[in-house]
């Protein structure tokens, strides 16, 4: 009897061989499918052992062709809204980021990863727009260096704002009351038609600041004038002190910025001094605008 039992066993072990038991939890990871469209999924025969490294791990591609529609094309795309706004801009000429049409990327040996994009901008106050085609260089290194611009625009600025921009500088420069202003605009999304200069001053005033502070992982906005003063006018410009609210969206954080801003037709707008105000962490981002 013990033979026979002995002999079945063997049998059985030769003919379904070693059973294993595979257990599947219920609650591991789930794979996305939402993958950035500058990615893509690391080796797909790489055999991992823990739950940790069984998660899809993504490798961002940035360099070469862009998703003109993601992240990466359109911070560099914003990075030249606001160098154009510090060359251009008043406060009858604010210009803004209409579409990203194409570009690409690649690292540049020592210097640090360079960009090529072919875009349309277009200005708020004439709904003007024209293409742009832009050179642009994030440096490497430590520290915080502003990106390097070039671009040139075809059939931008080009809209004649002259006499209202005299008109303006001509009223505020030897006003007896100094123009003022807050929540530009309101926590409605709104503003005075009188306030809109301002507000457009502010924009590029700010754009300063964001063009000095952006590199490969911000995207940058003016959110709100928190407020601002005119000051008495000194050598034929006019000045404010600007305290304007920055939106950074990818860490969606609010910041904080002082200014003081001159401008005048001829000269155009300067900021001469900026202050970094304290973070604050329970501020929100107004509602939007209309440009």
């Amino acid at each position: 009897m013990g033979w026979t039992l002995l002999i079945l066993l063997v049998v059985l072990t030769v003919v379904h061989g070693n059973p294993t038991v595979t257990v599947r939890s219920g609650s591991g990871p789930t794979v996305g499918f939402n993958r950035h469209p500058n990615s893509v999924p690391l080796g797909e025969d790489t055999q991992t052992t823990t739950e940790e490294e069984s998660e899809v791990v993504e490798e961002v591609m940035m360099t070469g062709v862009l998703n003109p529609s993601h992240y990466p094309a359109r911070r560099a795309a914003t990075v030249v809204q606001h160098y154009l706004n510090t060359r251009y801009g008043s406060p009858y000429r604010w210009l803004f980021l209409s579409t990203v049409n194409s570009g690409s990327a690649e690292d540049v040996a020592d210097k640090g990863r360079k960009y090529q994009l072919e875009l349309t901008m277009q200005e708020t106050i004439s709904n003007v727009s024209g293409q742009c085609s832009a050179e642009l260089l994030f440096p490497g290194g430590e520290g915080q260096n502003a990106p390097q611009v070039q671009v040139s625009c075809e059939g931008l600025c080009q809209s004649n704002t002259t006499a209202q921009e005299e008109a303006f500088y001509q009223q505020h420069r030897a006003s007896n009351n100094l123009a003022s202003g807050s929540n530009i605009p309101d926590g409605y999304g709104h503003m005075e038609p009188s306030m809109k200069p301002f507000w457009q001053l502010g924009g590029v005033a700010s754009s300063f600041i964001m063009l000095r502070e952006s590199n490969e992982s911000t995207l940058y906005n003016m959110a709100q004038v928190a407020n601002f003063t005119q000051l008495e006018t000194e050598k034929d410009q006019l000045r404010f002190n600007y305290h304007v609210l920055l939106h950074e969206m990818i860490s969606q954080e609010i910041i904080h910025w002082k200014l003081l801003v001159t401008w005048s037709p001829e000269q155009g707008v300067q900021v001469l001094q900026t202050e970094l105000q304290p973070k604050c962490h329970h501020c929100e981002a107004p509602p939007s605008t209309t440009n």
